[in-house]
Order: structure tokens, then sequence, then C-alpha cells
């Protein structure tokens, strides 16, 4: 009979502490692990929902501007130093160290037209991004070719400009091709066209008021990605435009420390439990540890059995308790409303139990060292 099958005879006639034992890892374990994955799919649902925002980066020209403005109303401002950004300095940004992050760069040029008795504000636009930049867009008709418009809603209902209708802005006759279905924001005030159009209809060639850009940063802060594209251009000002979701992201890091101080703590108690419940295993072996040791066992031996004992009960713990750790972040998600899916990931999964096992084996080593110390003669006088 080798060691192995002694330690599984010992846990099977042990049925009690082994089970007490194995609940006490299954529900630390799949605690840590539950916790862990909830914090890891709440990331990632957060920075996909990211993505779907569309721009989170704006690049303005650089200015000393003292705005006149008190809410809504505005009587101008006071502009020194105008810095001017050329359309040409975008290229630019495929030269920053996070370069693959950038999804799309929109640039835009604005300017007041009339169109009929009135001013409206005219905003050329890159369309083959927008899909990327707006893609809350939704437009009853389709994107204009060179020599068309589409309309905000609002500026289509004052401006009583209906799809498929035809406008002159400057001279020049343009096709209505869509209405943007209302957005709740300033695109449903704007006529939109082909940036090129816009430019020459404005006497701006070459020229862009501002830029947006779509930063996929799972991998990466944006706050450094606005800081390499002002680099590469000085005279421009870069902000984030994501001050909701970066509160939200701030939420989850502390969410995620706090986890991590719970793992710990969660880790410790199981430890000690291992502890206590092996203490008490030994001194009620003690007659038999004494039989082991007087038939030729040795220091060693007894105390590869006490681990081995361990060992089967931490990894079988880790195991269950992982899977059980699962199905609860399955659980959690559901009562948050988050759709995001949760898989078994083997890295996660290797882990947890790597993990499970030195946590039980660190705890029963003293215990081991306690049973390999015996004196076999103490031990057989209490028989």
């Amino acid at each position: 009979m080798n060691l192995r099958n002694i330690a599984m005879k010992n846990l099977i006639r042990r049925k009690g502490k082994a089970v007490f034992l194995l609940a006490g890892l299954i529900i630390g374990v799949s605690t840590v692990v539950a916790i862990t994955s909830f914090s890891d799919r709440m990331t990632e649902d957060i920075n996909h929902k990211l993505e779907k925002y569309g721009a989170n980066i704006l690049i303005v020209p650089r200015t000393e501007n003292l705005a006149l403005t008190y809410g809504d109303y505005s009587v101008g401002g006071v502009s020194f130093e105008m810095a001017e950004l050329r359309e040409g300095d975008l290229r630019r940004i495929q030269t920053i160290k996070n370069a693959a992050n950038v999804a799309a760069v929109g640039p835009m040029v604005l300017g007041a037209v009339e169109i009929g008795q009135r001013r409206v504000l005219l905003a050329g636009i890159d369309l083959t991004t927008s899909k990327i930049l707006k893609p809350w867009w939704k437009v009853d008709g389709s994107l204009p070719e060179e020599n068309g418009v589409i309309l905000g809603s609002r500026a289509s209902r004052i401006l009583n400009i209906k799809n498929g209708s035809t406008l002159v802005i400057r001279g020049r006759k343009l096709a209505v091709t869509g209405i943007l279905n209302p957005t709740g924001s300033q695109d449903d005030q704007l006529v939109f066209a082909h940036l090129k159009t816009a430019q020459a209809l404005l006497g701006k060639t070459g020229r862009i008021s501002m830029a947006e850009v779509a930063a996929l940063c799972n991998a990466c802060p944006v706050e450094d990605m606005v800081k390499q594209i002002s680099e590469v251009l000085p005279n421009a000002k870069v902000m984030a435009i994501q001050q909701v979701v970066k509160g939200r992201m701030e939420t989850l890091s502390q969410f995620k420390r706090f986890s991590y101080g719970i793992s710990g703590v969660i880790l410790l108690i199981g430890s000690l439990v291992v502890l206590v419940t092996m203490m008490g295993s030994v001194r009620e072996r003690t007659d038999e540890i004494g039989i082991f040791r007087a038939i030729g066992f040795r220091r060693s031996h007894v105390m590869k059995i006490v681990l081995i004992e361990a060992g089967i009960v931490s990894g079988l713990s880790g195991i269950l308790g992982y899977l059980l750790g699962l199905s609860a972040t399955r659980l959690a998600l559901d009562l948050f409303g988050s759709h995001a899916p949760v898989s078994i990931k083997p890295e996660l999964a290797v882990a947890t139990i790597i993990l499970t096992l030195l946590v039980g084996l660190s705890a029963s080593i003293y215990p081991a060292l306690l049973a390999a110390r015996l004196d076999p003669n103490e031990a057989l006088r209490a028989l």
C-alpha cells in the first residue's frame, strides 16, 4: 500500500472532517473566483460600450479665448493668437505610439451659410468614418455624394426642407439626400456635407475647424493618447470627451481594488480553516501515526501522508470552487442587468487550482511537521 492510498483511506474514514474542509475551501474559492470574474466581465462590458460611443477625443485649434457666455446666452468672445488647424496635420496622428488604438479620425469644418432667409451652420465631415464616429446616426434616406447634403431633424423642420429637395448654398445647388433622425444633440441643427464640398463653399480649402478621434483603448488609458496626440499637434488643443465612462471606470477600478482586498481576507480565512482542521486531524490520529513510525515509516513519509490529504482536498476544492464561482458570476451579472458573456478561461482555472493547492499545502505544513515529530514510543503508550 503506497502513501497515496493511505491518504485516500484516511479521508474516506473521516468523511465528516473531509467534507467540512472541502466545503470551507469551496466557499472561499468560489467567492474569490466570482468577485474576480465579475469585475473582469464588467470591465470588458464597459470597454465594449466605450467603443460604441463613437468619438472620445476632440481636437480643436489652440487659442487664447475669453468666451462671453452665461448659460445658453452668448455675446461672443475676445480671441487672441488664433491658430489654424490644417487637415494635413492629422496624418501625424498615425505616428504616435498608440496609433494602433485609433479606430477613426474625422476632420470637420464648420461655417455659417445662408439658406433662404436663414443662417445655418454647415458642417463638412468625412462621411466614410461617420459609422464609427457617430454610430447613433440614423438617416431617413442615404448619405450624400459630393453634390448633396443631409439635414438635422430640427434644421429640416425650421427650414421646411424635405428629403429629395434641392437647396442653394452660395450659388451651388445641392440635393438633400437624407434627414437625420432626432439625436438630442447639436447635430439636429446642422446641415452636413462632404468635407471637400464644405471646404470649397466656405473658402477653407485644406483647413478644418476641429477633428474627432475614436480611440479603442482597452489596453491603454485615453489620457495617454491625448498626451501623445498633443505632442504631434502642438498647435491643437486635445481633449478627452468621456467623462461619464471615465467615472464608471473609476468606480469599477475602486470596486476591483476592494474585491482584491476581500479576496485576500477570504484566502486567509480559508488557510486558517485548513490549519485548524488538519491540526485536529493529526491529534486524533496520534496512535495511528505511532504505529506507522513503529513499523518503519520515516518522518518524511508521515509528512507526505498529511500533505497528500491536504493536496487532494485542495485540488478538488479548486475545481469545484471555480465552477461554482462562474455560476455565481452569471447570476450576479443577470442581477446587474449586464449580458456580458461568462466562459471558462483556462488560465484563470489553472491559476485558481494552483492558488488553492498553495493555500491548502502551506496551511498543512505545520500540522505535517507536528505529526512527523511525534515520538512513536509516546504514541504507542497511549494505546
